[in-house]
């Protein structure tokens, strides 16, 4: 290679790269100039709702999260957030609301919630900053509680919103998620009763889906076949939320 190749060579590819600078630039100025839609910018957005359409689709009840031995489980849970538990609850008397439908709706103690066959998963809890942790939880199976309240037509509708006592916490989750055979009504936490900034005394579980759809302190429970209002999704993050 001769010496003007080299050059010529040289300065093509130092062209290429200022304009590689200058398109990501260019791509980075237009983005932040979108509208918002759904507290995230427009684009960005419509592929977090195209991601939503591909995972519901490959979510397969058989596909299970990998369980590990209780005695790899951590002793010290990590809190992930305490939006909706800033209020004590009268727990004594507190009773989960199941509104099957307008003008039809149940009062649910603990004790009916116990009655239920109860099922113990040890996983890893994954939360969107980053973080993990092998923990232990017992509660009963979502779809077995479906089933014992004879909520098949409810089952068939698109989603489920779950609502804490005090309003200030909300998720929405689509019904296959949440008749993932691993997904649990929960009150214990390693063989003990929840602590009370784990959600006691009813949170969610739910393996297949990040920690902000693992409602603590579960107040109302309804259905819908449109998206139910969901805290983090109206902040930009993703409504499906899926591992």
């Amino acid at each position: 290679m001769t010496q003007r190749q080299l050059w010529l060579g040289t300065t093509v590819a130092v062209i290429c790269f200022l304009a590689m600078i200058a398109v990501g630039v260019y791509s980075w100025k237009w983005l932040y100039q979108q509208p918002k839609e759904q507290g995230a910018l427009k684009p960005l957005r419509t592929v977090l709702n195209k991601n939503e359409q591909i995972f519901k689709r490959t979510l397969n009840h058989s596909q299970l999260t990998k369980e590990y031995p209780k005695e790899q489980a951590v002793k010290k849970v990590r809190v992930n957030g305490k939006l909706g538990l800033k209020h004590d609850e009268d727990t004594l008397n507190w009773q989960l609301v199941l509104l099957k439908k307008d003008g039809d709706t149940l009062h649910i103690s603990m004790n009916e919630i116990k009655a239920l066959p109860r099922t113990e998963i040890v996983f890893d809890f994954k939360c969107v900053e980053g973080w993990s942790q092998v923990t232990h939880w017992g509660g009963v199976k979502f779809s077995d509680f479906m089933e014992h309240y004879q909520l098949d037509s409810q089952a068939l509708m698109e989603y489920v919103s779950l609502v804490t006592p005090d309003k200030g916490y909300y998720v929405g989750i689509d019904m296959k998620s949440m008749l993932h055979p691993q997904t649990l009504l929960c009150y214990e936490m390693n063989g003990e009763p929840l602590p009370v900034n784990q959600g006691y005394p009813l949170r969610l579980i739910i393996p297949v889906k990040y920690g902000i759809k693992h409602i603590k302190r579960i107040g109302t429970i309804s259905f819908s076949n449109e998206r139910p209002r969901d805290y983090w999704f109206e902040r930009g993050y993703d409504y499906f939320s899926g591992l």
